[in-house]
Parts: C-alpha cells; sequence; structure tokens
C-alpha cells in the first residue's frame, strides 16, 4: 500500500514526511479491506519520567477523495511531579490549522508554522536515526 496525499495542509508537510511514513506502511501487512483512517504511534520503549529519552509521537491520517489528509500529530511527555503522567506538549491540528504548546497554550497558523516546521523536522531526525518502535493502527 502506497499512500497518496493531499498536497494541501493546514500546514506545510515535507516530502520527508511523507516518505517515512511511506516506508513504515510498507513495513507491516495491510488489511484488504478499504481503510478511511491510519493512526501511526511512534515510541522509544526506553522513555520514562526517571529517564527521558524520545517523546511518543502519534500522528493520525484520514482518506477523502483518495488522497490521504494529515488530521493531527502529537508529542507527549511525562508531566507532574511525584506522579507524573504523558501529557500533549505539541498538537498538531491540520484540520483548524491551530498548534498547543504545553508552555504557550493555543497558537494560530500565522503564529505555530515555525513551531510546527521544528517539532517534524526534530521528528524525522529522530525517526531516521531509528530511535522509535512503530504501530500502525487501521480503520
Amino acid at each position: 500500500m502506497q499512500l497518496n496525499f493531499d498536497k494541501v495542509q493546514g500546514f506545510t508537510v515535507p516530502v520527508k514526511l511523507h516518505k517515512l511514513l511511506n516506508r513504515e506502511l510498507a513495513k507491516v501487512e495491510t488489511p484488504e479491506q478499504d481503510l478511511n483512517a491510519l493512526t501511526f504511534n511512534f515510541r522509544d520503549p526506553s522513555y520514562s519520567a526517571e529517564r527521558g529519552g524520545y517523546h511518543p509521537v502519534e500522528l493520525r491520517m484520514e482518506k477523502h477523495n483518495d488522497q490521504w489528509q494529515f488530521i493531527y500529530m502529537t508529542d507527549f511527555s511525562y508531566s507532574g511531579g511525584q506522579y507524573p503522567e504523558l501529557e500533549r506538549e505539541i498538537d498538531v491540528c491540520f484540520e483548524t490549522k491551530r498548534v498547543f504548546s504545553l508552555f504557550s497554550g493555543w497558537h494560530n497558523h500565522c503564529d505555530g508554522k515555525a513551531l510546527v516546521k521544528l517539532f517534524i523536522s526534530n521528528f524525522i531526525d529522530y525517526q531516521t536515526t531509528n530511535a522509535y518502535q512503530t504501530t500502525i493502527n487501521f480503520r
């Protein structure tokens, strides 16, 4: 299965990310039925609140008119004192063209573009060093 991406999204998505997702998808067996949604989960198995590591990232895509569109891309990190929990640190909502940052709240499209670019660029770099194990959920 090869994903055909909608090139017009709420935020610019580099071709490197398209290629990365297609490579990850090629590694798994895809269901026979028509798919309408994919959720990629990227996890560093050694990541913990105590030791740190690479933050988990989740990316959701949905199919519209034979093209795959990005819905959201979220970076999670441990937060909290004695009993830390995973919370979203960066949340890119492609549909509403808004970005959430744990440290500064919601940003509009204009204000969030630099953060999105940095987030995606860093994620691609981490994934190319095999920092993550990937799972894909099909719908």
